[in-house]
């Protein structure tokens, strides 16, 4: 398999000062013809948002981000595209914080936790566009000095666990382990090998957990991740499902 490998050289970074969201400014660009690999940050987001549209606290101190991809892989290969991309923010996390805290883990698909407990979200987008390339935006918010007030579940943030950084170095971070991570993809080639890394990092794998759908719920035992990044759970009282979406709760 022919891996064409990423530099930091391919990749482009614009910084704001304030924008009303990271992948917003992305997806503008991408309509006016960018070409891709194109990083958006900001100090301060006023519309922030997560996955199903819940806000996200986007006050300065903070990471804000978002990377623009254009075609990055066929469309049967981007499933695995935000599991890649976690496994970036995973590796530049680690690299901030000291050694011996709290468990740094993702859990599927692609959340970051500190001793089970939130640090980031990530928001994957993608649009058609009217030139018939595919826009895929990524967003990542990376709690460094604010968290949620009234979290929907347990949050934390880098500065409770020993980390000094302030968001341009996590960001320096964060630029070289996603171009190494896509290297390794290779435009989803590679997932087999980004899955290996991911599960050496997964949390909770053997555990009993319950994946929320839109319209119900089932539980099991969290039997592992394949290599196509599907999680596979060991239904209780019922067969293995591998599962392409959802939301995880352990216990």
């Amino acid at each position: 398999m022919k891996q064409r490998r990423m530099s930091l050289d391919d990749f482009r970074h614009e910084a704001l000062v304030e924008t009303s969201s990271t992948n917003v400014e992305c997806l503008a660009r991408a309509r006016s013809g960018d070409s891709g690999n194109l990083w958006m940050t900001a100090v301060r987001q006023t519309g922030g948002k997560g996955r199903r549209g819940r806000p996200w606290v986007s006050e300065p101190g903070n990471l804000y981000a978002s990377l623009l991809l254009i075609d990055p892989a066929p469309t049967d290969r981007l499933g695995s595209l935000p599991l890649a991309f976690a496994l970036a923010v995973y590796r530049a996390i680690r690299a901030v914080l000291p050694f011996g805290g709290a468990p740094l883990e993702i859990k599927w698909p692609n959340d970051i936790l500190i001793g089970r407990m939130k640090t980031c979200g990530i928001l994957m987008e993608a649009e058609q566009l009217a030139d018939g390339r595919r826009a895929i935006v990524i967003g990542i918010g990376i709690n460094i000095a604010h968290k949620p007030d009234n979290p929907l579940y347990p949050v934390t943030m880098l500065s409770e666990h020993g980390a000094s950084c302030g968001p341009d170095e996590l960001f320096a971070h964060l630029y070289r382990e996603t171009a190494e991570v896509l290297s390794v993809w290779n435009e989803g080639r590679g997932v087999s090998d980004v899955m290996r890394d991911w599960r050496a990092a997964a949390c909770g794998i053997g555990e009993h957990i319950t994946v929320n759908f839109p319209d119900r719920s089932i539980g099991g035992r969290f039997a592992g991740i394949d290599d196509h990044g599907f999680l596979l759970l060991d239904e209780d009282d019922g067969p293995r499902r591998a599962i392409a979406a959802g939301d995880v709760f352990f216990g």
